[in-house]
């Protein structure tokens, strides 16, 4: 009797939504007590980070009726967290965010299933973002946001016409805090803008000439990027730094206080250290919350049509008190990740070598180190070591043998794209089309290799 009583005072307002009808309801929303079982039984949503939005995120979602949530992040909860991540303590510095985060959460809200996955979001096959139905972001980097914009897009599919089959779409709900400001918006890939599509929205990172933080530095900063783009170099000749590497940050830390004492600048501590080398902003808890709360609804207008969603950004400033605005932004149908796919025309005779050769030479992609993937069989992979012993015999093989002869199709490959020195992970879709089997030369073949 008691679990009778308590479930409907914490489902009223959620029974609000999804037990009546409404004048702004999506147009396949039907109402009832079914709809909330769905979602609690049949929706599955991956939280990606597990940080100060990302804490707040799985709380919400939890409270929300979602009770098939996993999480991934490849973070170690650190001292400098604790107050803003509340779902960490003291005892859990060291452990992995993931995994405490979904610990805390399911002790406190019952019926809530949360798998935690702790490492990087690159190291999950497609396979693994495949069987969510909605993805909701809590990051602090745009490499990261742009690696999971291009996975959701990679599962888009198009017509014949070049029209997006609605089946394929994998939603998206972005977030982001930077002090008292926010956003949240909603992607679908094929119909929204997706991240890529204004990737000119985020301000381009604070850059200081070399002349400076050799020569004259006169602020903290100054010191630790000397330590960090100068002196980094000079000592580690080779040596790729690591940002998420304790020791290589600690290095820096050390030789930026040996900076600034010589110029007598204080300031220097290792939390600003981390700060300035990864360019993290200082958060605010109040602003993860309110944050929170706009992506967690989003996420249920989505699996339950309750409402319409965002069209298709939100912004929010609190310095200028309880400021919100939503802007609708415009899909760019030339965009390279959630577009149909960057046309590529090839021989039949070529082999997957050669191909991948191309990508690196390719005016749009720049693709250096690739690995390539058709409908989910590996067909040459640059890592782990185990998974290139067992492809490399692919690589002398034709592309068009590999993908079993099909005269068009879709292709992923993963791989790093840039100019020198500003090199990221990336993942592309590729329309392959072979020369001269069924028609395939009259489909119009700009921008081929």
């Amino acid at each position: 009797m008691a679990d009778s009583t308590a479930q409907p005072s914490r489902s009223r307002d959620l029974d609000k939504l999804l037990l009546r009808p409404g004048h702004l309801v999506g147009p396949n929303f039907e109402p009832g007590a079914e709809l909330r079982d769905d979602i609690k039984t049949y929706a599955k949503v991956l939280v990606v980070g597990a940080g100060g939005l990302g804490c707040e995120l799985l709380k919400d979602l939890a409270l929300s009726g979602f009770c098939n949530l996993e999480v991934i992040d490849m973070d170690r909860i650190e001292v400098s967290n604790l107050n803003r991540q509340f779902l960490f303590r003291l005892e859990d510095v060291g452990k992995p965010k993931a995994e405490v985060a979904a610990k805390r959460v399911m002790e406190r809200v019952c019926g809530v299933d949360i798998v935690p996955h702790f490492c990087r979001i690159e190291d999950k096959e497609l396979d693994f973002y495949s069987d969510f139905s909605i993805i909701v972001l809590g990051l602090d980097s745009i490499e990261a946001r742009s690696y999971i914009n291009a996975v959701a897009c990679s599962f888009l599919e198009y017509d014949s016409e070049d029209n997006p089959q609605e089946e394929t779409f994998k939603p998206m709900v972005d977030g982001g805090t930077e002090g008292f400001k926010g956003h949240a918006r909603v992607i679908v890939p094929g119909v929204t803008p997706c991240f890529e599509c204004t990737i000119w929205l985020f301000p381009p990172q604070v850059k200081f000439p070399l002349c400076t933080l050799a020569e004259t530095p006169r602020t903290a900063a100054h010191c630790i990027e000397y330590a960090h783009l100068i002196k980094w170099d000079e000592v580690h000749a080779g040596k790729t730094f690591d940002p998420d590497d304790p020791v290589h940050m600690q290095w820096v830390y050390s030789e930026a206080v040996k900076r600034a004492e010589l110029f007598g600048i204080p300031g220097v501590t290792y939390s600003l250290t981390q700060g300035v080398v990864k360019n993290i902003i200082p958060a605010i808890a109040s602003t993860n919350a309110i944050i929170s709360a706009a992506c967690t609804l989003e996420a249920l207008k989505i699996a339950s049509g309750c409402s319409k969603t965002l069209s298709n950004y939100l912004t929010y400033n609190g310095v200028e008190g309880l400021h919100t605005k939503v802007t609708e932004f415009v899909k760019d149908n030339d965009c390279l990740v959630c577009g149909p796919g960057v046309l590529i025309e090839l021989d039949t005779s070529v082999p997957l070598r050669k191909f991948i050769d191309l990508l690196e030479d390719h005016p749009k992609l720049l693709l250096s180190k690739a690995s390539v993937t058709h409908r989910g069989k590996n067909l040459y992979m640059q890592a782990p070591p185990v998974l290139a012993e067992m492809t490399r015999s692919n690589l002398d093989v034709a592309l068009f043998d590999l993908m079993d002869k099909v005269p068009k199709d879709i292709v992923h490959v993963t791989g790093t794209a840039g100019k020198s020195g500003n090199k990221q992970s990336c993942l592309r879709k590729l329309r392959v089309a072979f020369k001269g089997i069924n028609g395939v030369t009259e489909m119009g073949m700009a921008g081929g290799a």
